[in-house]
């Protein structure tokens, strides 16, 4: 039997969650981080986290008339993107493995938000927000992005050090891949 073109071998993706309250800077962060991961040969998704409602579909276009017609998934292909909307049935609750697992396999999977998911992170801080730092309580923060002073003896890096931050999650990639070999 010939293989299946669409199904591929799973690869392990290495997932990073980048956390810290709204408006700590963590998108900010993110965009300028990126381009130097690319940069580096990196093959990066982002899975971002909202508790808001989005929806990107108009009422009347045949995408969102499919949707309401019941289909579950809709795919809506252009020439140089496509965008894949799934009703999820219940709710946003859905894990942080679920969301992983509907991505095709990459390098490094930026998970903006799911503070609360057990996975590896880097915590943005800003004081101003008035919040403690995560990084005092959670033992998944392995580095601490702030320009304040907090008690800790994690890697630090200020707020505009984006090739820092590059740098520490190159290394964490670097030290997953002689761990598999």
């Amino acid at each position: 039997m010939p293989a299946n073109p669409f199904l591929s071998d799973v690869a392990i993706m290495y997932v990073l969650g980048v956390a810290g309250y709204s408006g700590s800077g963590k998108t900010t962060l993110l965009e300028k981080v990126i381009p130097l991961l690319c940069a580096a040969g990196i093959d990066v998704a982002v899975i971002k986290h909202t508790h808001h409602d989005v929806d990107w579909d108009q009422p009347g276009k045949d995408s969102w008339r499919h949707r309401e017609a019941g289909a579950r998934q809709v795919l809506l292909a252009g020439a140089r993107r496509r965008l894949l909307v799934q009703t999820m049935p219940h709710g946003n609750d859905a894990p942080l493995a679920e969301h992983v697992a509907a991505l095709r396999p990459c390098d490094l999977v930026l998970a903006e938000g799911f503070k609360h998911e057990p996975v590896p992170r880097l915590e943005v801080y800003d004081p101003a927000l008035g919040h403690a730092p995560l990084c005092l309580q959670d033992p998944a923060v392995l580095a601490l992005v702030s320009d304040a002073a907090i008690p800790t003896d994690l890697p630090r890096f200020r707020r505009d050090d984006a090739a820092g931050v590059a740098r520490f999650i190159l290394a964490l990639l670097e030290t997953r891949q002689d761990a598999h070999r």
